[in-house]
């Protein structure tokens, strides 16, 4: 019985993959996915979810429903998915903070990005902008430089969250230009970006898509992007490459992950039809306009991307010096 066993499995062994997939893996999905975004609504996040959820709808022909959880920098989000059955019922939708960076910003953490999440695909990357509100006397990157310099903690600037890429993009240029400003969180863009407008706060770093509106209408004024070299997104304005902060080249990103332990086949399959949306030339070209660079990865590249992000950002934490702030 032993040695008929034995043959048993190693001839399932050889089956081909798809012969071999667990019957629960090759039926998912036969109900609504929840896709947990862990920032408001409103949010980049939340607006790049709500464009891709429904191209997964129609390629497995169950809903695929947003639900917002947002708090705590994305921690409150993201744990609801790592404590999560990894069944593929519920999925996450979220950004550098809550996957690369909170770990070295709170103590303790309720999950482990590295354990307890899996990767699934980069959905997309975007530069970031230099924004001040027009009403300073501040018209180019240096002189924001100089006039933070005259005015010590007169500033005060927003991000979309502690340990957010608009965050350590500005925790990173107090840094290497020795400047004093106060940091202000906020929970999403929405109301970060109606307070820089309002002039409760005077600056902030956030995603070139998100601004360019405004810096087109005058309403806000444009600095420098945050990429090495001359950036189409933003024509009219430099890189931080451009006028020598090289280390302020930074993105911010979005990828779609699920509980650690979900079936492989399964991650296979939502990478494969992930990709396969974003090949879409409808979605594509929304996102690309939005100011978006499409990516679409494979689960071990964009677990390599995590990796070395991880590694970037918490030796900026500890070099800076950041302090959580809620």
């Amino acid at each position: 019985m032993r040695r008929a066993g034995c043959t048993a499995r190693a001839l399932a062994a050889l089956l081909p993959i798809g012969l071999s997939l667990p019957a629960s893996a090759a039926d998912w999905p036969t109900r609504p996915v929840r896709v947990i975004v862990a920032f408001s609504p409103g949010s980049t996040p939340d607006l790049t979810a709500r464009l891709v959820t429904p191209a997964l709808s129609e390629a497995f022909g169950q809903p695929f429903v947003v639900d917002n959880r947002s708090g705590a920098s994305g921690n409150i989000g993201a744990d609801a998915v790592a404590k999560a059955k990894p069944d593929g019922y519920t999925l996450l939708v979220a950004t550098n903070g809550p996957i690369a960076v909170n770990q070295a910003l709170f103590d303790p953490m309720p999950y482990d990005p590295a354990r307890d999440l899996a990767p699934v695909s980069l959905l997309v990357r975007a530069p970031q902008i230099f924004v001040v509100n027009p009403s300073l006397p501040i018209a180019s990157f240096a002189a924001l430089i100089d006039y933070a310099k005259a005015h010590p903690g007169a500033l005060s600037y927003g991000s979309v969250g502690s340990g957010s890429a608009s965050h350590l993009a500005m925790e990173e240029l107090k840094f290497r230009a020795g400047l004093d400003m106060v940091h202000v969180p906020y929970r999403g863009f929405p109301p970060a970006v109606t307070d820089l407008l309002g002039g409760q706060i005077q600056l902030m770093c956030a995603i070139a898509a998100s601004v360019m509106p405004q810096i087109e209408d005058g309403k806000l004024r444009g600095l420098a992007i945050t990429t090495a070299l001359h950036s189409p997104i933003a024509p009219d304005l430099p890189s931080v490459g451009e006028l020598g902060y090289p280390e302020l080249e930074s993105y911010a990103w979005i990828g779609l992950m699920a509980p650690s332990g979900t079936p492989p086949a399964l991650i296979r399959r939502l990478n494969e039809a992930t990709a396969a949306a974003l090949r879409q030339p409808t979605l594509r070209d929304n996102l690309e306009h939005q100011g978006y660079e499409v990516i679409g990865d494979r689960p071990d590249a964009f677990a390599g991307f995590i990796h070395d992000e991880t590694a970037r950002w918490t030796a900026v934490i500890k070099r800076t010096g950041i302090k959580l702030e809620q």
